[in-house]
């Protein structure tokens, strides 16, 4: 991404952004993924709803749908295949 700032073409900005893509991948995954595993050790009380524990998977899982992964992925892809670049007007 320094890359990028420091010399804006093409090239550098579609290489930051299949990295801030990349990086938001990863991260939508393990948000839903921990707060899945919170029940798995916590057992099924944590399910009560006096506990509130079920925001932490319900928040993680609406961020996710705010900004579908799945489209980052077909990008990241596309660019790593092929060389093609993702679209530079914010919908990545």
């Amino acid at each position: 991404m320094n890359a990028a700032h420091a010399d804006l073409t093409d090239d550098t900005a579609a290489e930051a952004s299949i990295a801030v893509a990349a990086v938001k991948v990863t991260a939508a995954q393990a948000a839903v993924e921990m707060a899945s595993a919170l029940f798995e050790v916590s057992g099924t009380r944590s399910a009560l709803n006096s506990l509130n524990l079920h925001r932490h998977w319900r928040d993680a899982r609406t961020h996710t749908l705010h900004d579908p992964t799945r489209w980052k992925i077909r990008h990241i892809g596309r660019y790593v295949l092929n060389g093609t670049h993702s679209p530079r007007h914010g919908l990545l």
